[in-house]
């Protein structure tokens, strides 16, 4: 009896390989020497698209050599290392043919056949153009050619075993080009172009379940991305002022918006490096998209009680027997206090997406490390307080909380603030 169980087992065991094999084959496509000679608007046009999908951002260290790889991205079943992705023809992708790369961007396989962790968004690629993946193949193929030999990722076996994907994919991954909606108009569809296909900005707002995958019933409505929280771009995103597409408009342009502050942590790249070397249509495209998922213009009618409410707040701030209240009036409001017209520059916190969160994790990453001028606004400095103890770090986010917001407390503040530290000094 035993026999036979073990018999019926290796057998069932041998079909799962066999079947697992046949889904997630696909041939090698052979090497090829491309031919490097583009045309320049071709290149022009992948470099503008290169810089709205971030690809850089992901694929180059903090001082490497630009599409190198080697950015370390951690996920939930360990650490991944992006890839190579210039011409270098041994570490990078300078043998594949165009056909190579548009099956690793539509469908998250790589030249040799085999499949690509979704760290790589081509569950977003896939929707892109042949003639955006072109244009983008032109740029890369372009650039200068780095050796630069993959890193190992920590992914644990079986989970790093690539056939696996095929599986995901089967779960979780729809193939095909991006569909215009007929119940909207051009400008409205390139944004939803730009915002769904190049820019994969599901990839950060959106949660994912337990395997990894973006819950597409729960698009864009915020997730914790890189030590920070990407917020919900529904109308879920708690700013008590709307994000109207001339506030989106301003924001994705500069980096800078009158209500909302100044974009910071992973946004920062998006912004400065991605968004803003699009072109202005494009950009006002987006706007639109994006502040169409959160019915921004039909709230932004709701703003000016919201902004009364916290110009009120600034007037009411100091108590000159409240602890609290003297120590923000130290550190903070010598810039954010205002009594009139909002100064982009110097945001008013209670209307920052930050401390109208759930979870404290932005104003206290910003609180303790600042925003450098690169970064941030043009030529302007918060600095930060890490010299601050986190009890003290913890004493001023409860302050904005309580006094800025109409928002419930936080709970278990400083040692949150303790663990926000720690993974800073780690990632430093």
């Amino acid at each position: 009896m035993v026999k036979r169980f073990l018999v019926v087992a290796f057998a069932l065991v041998v079909l799962a390989a066999a079947g697992l094999y046949a889904l997630a084959y696909q041939p090698l496509i052979a090497a090829v020497t491309p031919d490097r000679n583009f045309a320049p608007e071709t290149v022009a046009k992948g470099a503008m698209l290169a810089a709205g999908g971030n690809c850089a951002e992901c694929h180059t260290t903090k001082a490497g050599q630009p599409y190198a790889g080697g950015y370390a991205m951690k996920t939930a079943f360990g650490t991944i290392h992006s890839t190579n992705i210039t011409p270098d023809v041994e570490t990078g992708i300078g043998a594949w043919s165009e056909a190579a790369f548009r099956r690793a961007m539509h469908n998250g396989v790589a030249r040799d056949g085999s499949q690509l962790f979704p760290a790589f968004p081509y569950d977003h690629f896939t929707k892109l153009s042949d003639a955006d993946v072109g244009a983008l193949y032109a740029y890369l193929m372009s650039q200068k050619p780095v050796h630069a030999p993959a890193k190992a990722s920590t992914i644990p076996f079986p989970l790093n075993i690539r056939a696996l994907q095929a599986g995901w994919k089967l779960l979780f991954f729809t193939p095909g080009r991006f569909a215009p909606d007929a119940a909207h108009d051009a400008v409205w569809n390139r944004g939803a172009y730009l915002a769904d296909a190049l820019g994969h900005c599901g990839a950060c707002h959106s949660p994912r379940n337990r395997l990894g995958a973006e819950q597409a019933d729960h698009a864009y409505a915020g997730a914790a991305i890189d030590g920070w929280i990407a917020p919900a771009l529904t109308a879920a995103n708690p700013s008590p002022v709307a994000w109207s597409t001339p506030e989106l408009a301003a924001y994705l342009g500069t980096g800078v918006s009158q209500y909302h502050g100044t974009a910071v942590g992973p946004m920062s790249a998006v912004v400065h490096h991605g968004v803003s070397k699009l072109s202005p249509a494009d950009q006002a495209a987006l706007a639109v998209y994006i502040a169409s998922l959160g019915g921004g213009d039909a709230r932004s009618g709701q703003s000016a009680a919201a902004i009364a409410r916290a110009t009120a707040a600034n007037a009411a701030g100091w108590r000159p027997h409240d602890d609290d209240a003297r120590l923000f009036t130290a550190a903070c409001a010598s810039c954010h206090y205002r009594a009139g017209t909002p100064n982009p520059l110097r945001p008013d916190i209670g209307l920052n997406s930050a401390a109208n969160l759930d979870e404290p994790t932005n104003l206290v990453q910003v609180m303790l490390h600042g925003i450098g001028a690169e970064p941030g606004a043009p030529g302007i400095v918060m600095p930060g307080f890490a010299g601050f103890s986190d009890a003290t770090i913890a004493r001023l986010a409860a302050h904005i909380r309580q006094t800025r917001t109409s928002k419930p407390a936080w709970t278990d503040l400083e040692r949150k603030v303790a663990a926000i530290r720690a993974d800073g000094a780690k990632g430093a």
